[in-house]
C-alpha cells in the first residue's frame, strides 16, 4: 500500500508537469509570433518577366525536304543563352504538335546553350560559337534517317542564324558529352558554320537534297 502523503506528492508532481508543459508550449507560440512579426529587411528580388518578341523559326518539312522561315512571337528572356535555349525548345515544341510537317517527340530538346568567342574570327563584328547541349531523351526518341536528321540540324542552325547573327559556329553535345550522330546519320562531331551550312532557305534545301541524293547514289552503287 502506498501511503497517503506519497499519493499526494505524486499527484502534485503530475499536475506540475502538465502545467509546465502547457506553459512551455504557450511561450514557444509567443516566440514564433514575435519572429513572424519582425519585418524582413532583405530586399525582395524583382521578378524578371519574359517579354514577347518577334522571332524567325526555320521550319522543316519532311514531305519535300524544305525549310521555310516563319515569323512568330514568343515570350523570351533577355539573357542571350537562356533566350537561345528557350527559342530552340519553342521550335521543337511546335514540331511535337499534331499534324507537324516534321513530327518529333514531345520531350525537352535542349538542356543548355553555351556561347564562346571565336578567337580566329576575321569578321569586323565579334563572332560566337554556340555549343548546343541536346537532351539524351530527345536524341533517343529522334527518328532515324538522313533527311529527317539533317532537317533537324538545319532547322536549329537556321533558327539560330536568323535570330542571333553573331553566332557563326555551332557544335553539339548530348547530355554534356560528344556524340557521333543524331540518330545514326547526321554528324554531331563536326563544327557547323551557320553562314555556309545555312546560307538561306534555298541553300538549306540544297544541303538536305544533296545529302539525300548522295545517300541514294551510294545505295544504288552498292546494289549488284
Amino acid at each position: 500500500m502506498i501511503p497517503r502523503y506519497q499519493k499526494i506528492i505524486l499527484w502534485m508532481l503530475l499536475v506540475s508537469s502538465v502545467l509546465m508543459a502547457a506553459y512551455l508550449i504557450r511561450m514557444r507560440a509567443r516566440a514564433q509570433d514575435r519572429l513572424a512579426a519582425i519585418p524582413d529587411s532583405a530586399p525582395m528580388p524583382i521578378p524578371v518577366e519574359a517579354s514577347p518578341m518577334q522571332v524567325t523559326l526555320l521550319f522543316a518539312n519532311d514531305e519535300d525536304g524544305s525549310l521555310a522561315p516563319v515569323e512568330q512571337q514568343f515570350a523570351l528572356p533577355v539573357e542571350t543563352t537562356t533566350r537561345a535555349r528557350n527559342l530552340l525548345n519553342d521550335l521543337f515544341a511546335e514540331y511535337a504538335q499534331p499534324g507537324s510537317p516534321h513530327p518529333l517527340a514531345a520531350v525537352t530538346a535542349v538542356d543548355d546553350v553555351f556561347l564562346l568567342p571565336v578567337p580566329e574570327s576575321t569578321s569586323a563584328h565579334p563572332e560566337q560559337m554556340a555549343v548546343i547541349n541536346l537532351d539524351g531523351s530527345f536524341v533517343d526518341h529522334h527518328p532515324s534517317g538522313i533527311l529527317v536528321e539533317n532537317l533537324t540540324l538545319l532547322s536549329i542552325l537556321g533558327t539560330l542564324h536568323a535570330n542571333f547573327p553573331q553566332i557563326a559556329q555551332v557544335r553539339f553535345l548530348v547530355d554534356g558529352h560528344p556524340r557521333e550522330t543524331l540518330a545514326g546519320h547526321a554528324d554531331l562531331s563536326r563544327t557547323y558554320l551557320t553562314a555556309n551550312d545555312v546560307p538561306g532557305v534555298a541553300g538549306s534545301d540544297a544541303a538536305g537534297s544533296q545529302d539525300t541524293d548522295s545517300s541514294q547514289k551510294k545505295s544504288t552503287e552498292s546494289q549488284p
